[in-house]
């Protein structure tokens, strides 16, 4: 299965903490709006998201039909095949999408030890 760009999306308590810290580590902006507290930041392929009083925990990303920069990829699997995929394979997801609809549109779900993972189609 093609999942497209990989990221953590990190809950943060303070967002500028968190934006020197990481960039200390050599993350700079990549996107974003610190005001409205949530940035993507890069150090080369790895990407990380920071978000304050968005969500609790932490997420695990994937971006089907994106790369690393955020550059739409020819090939990749709709969300919506991915969710079917899921299905049959009997994972249950959390939340699912429409599938007589095209494009944008995303799904959750949770691996075994707790941890949430968000597949988002921006296309």
């Amino acid at each position: 299965m093609k999942l497209g760009a990989f990221s953590i999306s990190i809950a943060v308590k303070d967002i500028q903490k968190s934006k020197e810290f990481y960039e200390n580590l050599g993350f700079s902006t990549f996107g974003g709006d610190i005001n409205q507290k949530w940035l993507i930041l890069k150090n080369e392929k790895t990407i990380i998201g920071l978000f304050q009083g968005m969500f609790e925990n932490n997420i695990i990303t994937f971006n089907p039909g994106w790369d690393e920069n955020a550059q739409n990829i020819e090939e990749f699997d709709d969300v919506r095949f991915i969710q079917e995929h899921l299905k049959k394979c009997g994972i249950e997801l959390t939340t699912e999408t429409d599938t007589n609809t095209s494009g944008p549109a995303h799904i959750t779900l949770t691996d075994p030890d707790g941890n949430n993972i968000l597949i988002d189609q921006h296309r």
